[in-house]
């Protein structure tokens, strides 16, 4: 029963999302999405992480999906954040999407941040990755959570990677979180829409402020577009579903 209503809400929420534009992102860079994902299918260090998280997806919370957009978005804001910049910005791309991979291993438990971040060391360790970088992957992964106190990374010149993972996983709050995130994380708890209608309001308040946090300046500038887009997708979705299910 609930399954139904839970495919019901996300086809009314995919199908409002069809009818606007993409988020500017991905109109603006998309040569940079393009290289990001390139890379990201193509190399064996990130397929060995996503093995390791698949073994896992179904207490992910979020889901494969949700891994892969967040790896992608951090690899392609990394490319557009360090252009001209010097350095290794392959390397920096390959970093990137590892910490994308791994960021949400431990999204089940508290403190997913911190758990993850330990867990991602020793799993980077063991693929052969320098202590320096993983350590750096796992201070980003520890700092991608909203509305908490992040650390600078040891290395200032590393600290790209931990802002362009923030927002990747930041920009999900935009339409995925509608389209695809919430029905994951509902079907588990099995919580029905007439209680999720009850809370409904207060969550696109939490979303709206998500708005103000993004870290890079490609995150600052695009963003709050993600956020708007979500939140025009939320309203409507949430006028759809009161006829049904509205308390």
């Amino acid at each position: 029963m609930l399954e139904g209503e839970y495919l019901l809400a996300q086809r009314l929420s995919k199908r409002i999302a069809s009818e606007m534009e993409p988020p500017r992102f991905y109109i603006d860079k998309k040569e940079q999405v393009d290289a990001s994902r390139a890379a990201f299918e193509n190399h064996p260090m990130v397929r060995s992480c996503l093995d390791i998280v698949a073994e896992r997806a179904d207490r992910l919370g979020h889901g494969l999906s949700h891994v892969r957009k967040v790896a992608v978005d951090a690899g392609a804001l990394v490319i557009i954040e360090t252009e001209g910049g010097g350095g290794d910005r392959e390397r920096m791309l390959l970093l990137a999407h590892m910490a994308g991979a791994l960021h949400d291993i431990r999204r089940e438990e508290p403190d997913h941040a911190l758990r993850g971040a330990e867990e991602a060391e020793v799993i980077l360790r063991e693929l052969g990755l320098s202590e320096e970088e993983g350590r750096a992957i796992a201070q980003a992964i520890r700092n991608h959570e909203a509305f908490k106190p992040d650390t600078p990374l040891d290395d200032p010149s590393l600290q790209v990677l931990s802002d362009a993972l923030y927002d990747a996983d930041k920009f999900r709050w935009g339409p995925d979180n509608f389209t695809e995130t919430v029905w994951m994380m509902l079907a588990p708890a099995k919580i029905p829409l007439s209680m999720l209608m009850e809370r409904y309001k207060p969550s696109l308040e939490g979303i709206e402020k998500i708005a103000t946090t993004f870290r890079t300046p490609t995150g600052r500038e695009y963003g709050p577009d993600f956020i708007a887009k979500g939140l025009r997708i939320g309203e409507r979705l949430y006028a759809e579903l009161s006829k049904s299910f509205g308390t």
